[in-house]
């Protein structure tokens, strides 16, 4: 029996035609009861960006991409535990955590922020990646 299912696996050469990478990854884990959410940014699962230079519009689509991936693997944002977020300018902050505080009003997760000189693509103002749990998931 698997200990653990990976949800939207992808190769990084059909992701990032623009970089020579062949990389086999997933979005998402689940194992047991705990979520790990690949770091998503403004690029929907198309692979199209959208806010091109707007951090809070990225932030926006990247949280409509973590909300969907955990309710593919059976939990939602209400039971997110950790976010870590990636600025590649300080003053990225504001609209980013105001975006993302909305989709989490109420959860009250642990919470880590750096800035980054660089994120993968030079397009990508801030990514978020998010662990979470799934409530008496069976093992």
């Amino acid at each position: 029996m698997p200990t653990h299912t990976r949800i939207r696996m992808f190769n990084t050469k059909d992701t990032y035609p623009n970089q020579s990478l062949d990389n086999d990854l997933c979005q998402a884990v689940r194992a047991g009861n705990t979520v790990y959410v690949r770091g998503q940014v403004g690029t929907d699962f198309d692979g199209n960006l959208v806010g091109l230079g707007d951090p809070r519009a990225q932030a926006e689509q990247a949280m409509k991409n973590v909300k969907q991936l955990l309710e593919e693997a059976g939990s939602d944002l209400s039971h997110i535990v950790k976010t870590t977020t990636y600025l590649i300018d300080p003053r990225y902050r504001e609209p980013v955590y105001q975006e993302v505080g909305k989709w989490l009003k109420g959860v009250f997760p642990i919470s880590t922020g750096l800035v980054v000189s660089a994120l993968g693509q030079p397009q990508w103002l801030m990514e978020i990646d998010v662990i979470a749990v799934i409530p008496d998931a069976q093992p």
